[in-house]
């Protein structure tokens, strides 16, 4: 059985996504759809993806289409993921799921009434790197105490990864926090029962907060202090600190090390070191076992709850 799979969102993300999915069996991209046609078709060339589109509905409407994967603006992925299940399509969507709770709720009790495999891109879930600190904590020889998380980007303006302009307005809470805010929930094996944050000055131009704060409590004690910013100049990304009973982890992308800086070798705990990979390999495993995905909407439901729950403190 070949999966036959369309690609929304032909920008830094969406080529991500198609790189990963050249290493995997038994999948097949048949459509690429953006907004750009002429630079669609070029990504479409590079890939050897016959069909090009900016509508998504031309693609839903090929009746041999299996699944779709969503690297398109966050205010998109949940109506996008509705009409893609509507149409009878297994759908991926890139985090975040959406950026309001009823959008990302509406989604979830679509896949319940459908049965489909509908999964979000909560990609650290898949990095090696904290794949091996979940597995410690899975076999009983590593229990959180706290996580401490930075996430740290330099944008003050509306460019993407590839320093490109960006048509949408990214955002800390709704995007950046939700990968920690879901990770937190996950390896602790607990929900989040506190939830707290405090933002700085909101940007004249784009409209968001460009610093913030936040700390959680999980339900067995765990807390986590997550601290995010457009505003720093570097080092670029979010580096995660694990402090338990038995160890501390320092994870810094797909890197791990102990408390005493030395390195952990992580290349054996996975097929492959790369985290959209490894969640590829994911949704069309289970589209292919028909099972729940890990990261599937319903998963990372609860994630969505916080966030609601801390942009409505914010907004206070």
């Amino acid at each position: 059985m070949t999966i036959k799979v369309a690609l929304a969102g032909a920008g830094a993300f969406g080529i991500k996504h198609l790189d990963a999915i050249k290493l995997i069996d038994g999948v097949e991209v048949v459509s690429l759809i953006s907004r750009d046609l002429g630079k669609t078709r070029e990504v479409a060339d590079k890939y050897g993806i016959g069909h090009v589109t900016i509508d998504l509905a031309d693609s839903l409407a090929i009746k041999e289409l299996d699944a779709v994967i969503l690297c398109t603006p966050t205010q998109m992925h949940a109506s996008q993921a509705i009409a893609c299940m509507k149409a009878g399509k297994h759908v991926q969507a890139e985090i975040p799921l959406a950026d309001s709770l009823k959008d990302a709720r509406d989604v979830a009790a679509l896949q319940k009434q459908t049965g489909l495999v509908a999964m979000c891109g909560h990609t650290r879930r898949f990095n090696p790197s904290h794949q091996y600190v979940h597995k410690k904590i899975m076999a009983g020889e590593f229990n959180i105490h706290q996580m401490d998380v930075q996430t740290y980007f330099f944008r003050r303006t509306n460019m993407n990864a590839l320093g490109q302009p960006r048509s949408w307005t990214d955002h800390l809470l709704w995007h950046h926090a939700a990968h920690t805010v879901d990770l937190f929930a996950y390896q602790c094996g607990s929900p989040v029962v506190t939830a707290n944050a405090v933002q700085g000055p909101i940007h004249p131009v784009l409209g968001i907060a460009m610093d913030m704060g936040i700390q959680l409590k999980a339900a067995d004690g765990a807390i986590c202090t997550l601290s995010l910013s457009f505003n720093n100049e570097g080092p670029l990304g979010t580096f995660f600190r694990y402090i338990g009973d038995t160890a501390t982890y320092i994870a810094r992308y797909d890197d791990l090390f102990n408390g005493k800086e030395e390195k952990i070798d992580v290349s054996k705990v996975d097929v492959s070191m790369n985290g959209i990979e490894l969640q590829d390999r994911e949704f069309f495993a289970a589209i292919k076992e028909g099972r729940e995905p890990n990261s599937s909407v319903a998963q990372v439901l609860p994630c969505y709850e916080v966030l609601n729950q801390l942009d409505r403190q914010l907004s206070a």
